[in-house]
Formats: C-alpha cells, structure tokens, sequence
C-alpha cells in the first residue's frame, strides 16, 4: 500500500489572467507552505513529486529543505489544460468545473474527451507510485484524484484550500481518499490557474 499525500499550492501572489502566466507565492502562500512543511515532517514520506508550476514547486521548497530531498516534477499532475482557442479560461473554466455553493456540477461525462484524458493523466500518475509522497498540486488534479476514488461522475468533488492536504492511499492497483484536506475559504480561489 503507497500512501499519497496531495498538497495544494499556496496562495499565489498574482490573481489569474494577470501581467504573469506563472505565479509564484504571496506571503501568506510562503506561510502556508512552511505550514504544510510541518505537518508533512511528520510522516516519513520517502518521495516528492511537483507540478513543474512555480506556485507548486515554492509550495513544496519548505518540505523539500526538511526532507533534504528535491521534488521530482511531475507534469501529470500540473494544472488543467485549456484547449486551444480558449481565450476566457476563467469563464471555461467554471463552465467545466463549477464549485460554488448551489451551482449544478459537472460530469465527467459531459465534459471534453480530453478533459477525461488528462484526468486518467493524473490518475495514472499516481498509481505509479511504489514510495509514500508528497504531491505539491492543484486544486482541479486533487478533485480529479478524489472524484476517481470515491467513484463519484463530478469532475468537483471538494474545496481543497491552499496548502491544504488530502490524503489517498493506493491498495490493489486502486486509488483510494483517505481523508480530505480542510476546505477553502469563501473567496479563496484567486483565478491563478496555469496554462
């Protein structure tokens, strides 16, 4: 059994669709990712796995420096892809992963083929894993993760905040949500997501 630990990046110092296309961390993003570094110490993880995202990768440079160990990057497991032509990735994207209260979720069903695919992407990722890690992600790659392990067909499943830590295990070549990691704040989400 591989335990994984999926780690949501930090607060990101620049909000989506600004003059920079790569964030990286705000100053309470850098707390919230010593934060996390804390909680991880604790665990005995051997392996560390980054989205190549800059707000991921100083997300997970607290835990890196206590584990004297760099994260491997990992591109499975970055930031939903837009398809070409989008041009409003705020408005697809809550099109296609809509997370407010009281608003209708999506299926995975109903979304793009590709979607599907980049989400069997995170899956596969994971259950590649033979070493307990930590996964410095984003918010859409952790509902993708926690929508397959509870057999749900919403591609939003929870509210991961930032440099929260959603533990999933694998067991018999399945994935499997151990424990979610604590909620957003109303608000939270400032439209940082990559390309």
């Amino acid at each position: 059994m591989t335990r994984l630990f999926l780690i949501r990046h930090g607060e990101p110092e620049a909000a989506w669709g600004g003059a920079v296309d790569d964030p990286g961390l705000s100053a309470d993003g850098r707390k919230q990712a010593e934060g996390a570094a804390r909680t991880l110490a604790g665990l005995e993880l051997v392996g560390i796995l980054s989205s190549p995202m800059k707000r991921c990768r100083e997300t997970a440079a607290p835990f890196e420096t206590h584990a004297r160990s760099g994260a491997r990057v990992e591109q499975r497991v970055s930031e939903v892809v837009a398809p070409a032509g989008v041009t409003d990735r705020r408005t697809w994207l809550r099109e296609n992963f809509p997370w407010d209260d009281g608003v209708a979720r999506r299926r995975w069903s109903d979304v793009d083929p590709a979607l599907r695919v980049w989400r069997d992407n995170v899956v596969g990722a994971m259950l590649e894993q033979k070493q307990d890690c930590a996964v410095f992600s984003h918010f859409i790659a952790i509902n993708a993760l926690a929508s397959v392990a509870t057999g749900s067909s919403e591609t939003i499943v929870c509210v991961p905040g930032y440099a929260s830590i959603t533990e999933f295990r694998v067991h018999d070549g399945a994935l499997e949500l151990v424990r979610l990691g604590e909620s957003m704040l109303r608000g939270e989400v400032r439209w940082c997501f990559g390309r």
